[in-house]
């Protein structure tokens, strides 16, 4: 049996499940492999950078997805899908923001459509579609925490949570249950080990009329891919970045600067508690290798103790 890529399902032949391509829409019957190897993506980002609105250290690339052809196709413009290849130093990247996007939805974590696909070398290269755009040309109102505070690229990590918070307040159209949503984002961070959740990593957008946080994005366990020592989260919490706790996260954090009730806080810490036996399941038949799996499940389990779960 195979396993595909795009929703983890069992199947029998071909590259994807018929599930799996109905994910990406109901017209899907077939998915090509991507026109580029590894090392040809990553060429073309370089390449392209200039011309794209979406930065950062990861190597990106901007698609559409040809239902006709059944392709992803590269483009400068009007792309609705985000592709990021595998990375030439940071290993397996692809395969690791997959599965913790895949984690981060299993506790109510609103994300993106996403998924791995198949290059012309049988690399694996993740795709995310664009929250940002809709129909063929609108785009939706998006903007970034690091915009909000007046801050540029330069400067998204000098900034603390705490005032993170007070933007919450300032903008958001409902900021208890906004808070509520960072409380869980930011706990979910700690347990995976992403420590690189800088200004432009959170966003507002206006849905329905309501300024909230957008669908999470970039999240991925960065802690198991970094050498040496790293940070435990990127924007200082209590005035500090490393040997965060129970007491930092759940009582300083969530009940003293979001101020979330005991209701609203043990409703999330329950929510998280029951779906972590899956999440060790997900990581089993994840598209990492087994090295990287022990690292992931061996920095979990760490955390969870840490946070008494």
């Amino acid at each position: 049996m195979n396993r595909c890529t795009i929703i983890y399902n069992e199947f029998c032949e071909g590259l994807y499940s018929e599930k799996g391509l109905k994910r990406l829409s109901p017209s899907l019957k077939t998915l090509g492999l991507l026109n580029y190897t590894a090392e040809e993506l990553r060429v073309e980002a370089m390449q392209r950078a200039s011309k794209m609105s979406i930065q950062g250290v990861q190597p990106k690339l901007s698609a559409i997805l040809n239902i006709k052809d059944g392709l992803f196709e590269v483009v400068d413009k009007g792309g609705r899908y985000i592709l990021k290849p595998q990375h030439q130093i940071f290993p397996e990247l692809p395969q690791n923001e997959d599965l913790t996007m895949r984690l981060a939805e299993s506790i109510g974590i609103e994300v993106p459509l996403h998924g791995l696909i198949y290059a012309k070398d049988n690399s694996l290269t993740y795709f995310v579609r664009r929250f940002d755009r809709k129909g063929q040309k609108d785009k939706v109102a998006v903007e970034d925490f690091a915009q909000l505070a007046g801050m540029s690229r330069d400067t998204k990590y000098n900034y603390s949570m705490e005032k993170l918070v007070t933007l919450i307040d300032d903008f958001c159209t409902f900021p208890a249950i906004e808070k509520a949503r960072l409380f869980k984002l930011v706990l979910f961070n700690y347990l995976v080990g992403n420590e690189d959740m800088h200004l432009k990593n959170y966003s507002v957008i206006i849905h329905n009329g309501k300024v909230e946080l957008s669908p999470a994005y970039d999240l991925l366990n960065s802690s198991i891919v970094l050498r040496g020592d790293i940070e435990e989260i990127a924007l200082s919490l209590k005035g500090k970045k490393s040997n965060l706790n129970r007491e930092i996260l759940i009582n300083y954090f969530g009940r003293e600067r979001c101020s979330l009730t005991e209701k609203v806080i043990e409703k999330i810490l329950k929510t998280i508690q029951v779906e972590l036996p899956s999440w060790f399941k997900l990581i089993e038949i994840s598209f990492l290798s087994d090295e990287m799996k022990e690292k992931y499940r061996s920095l979990l389990q760490k955390r969870i103790n840490i946070l008494g779960l």
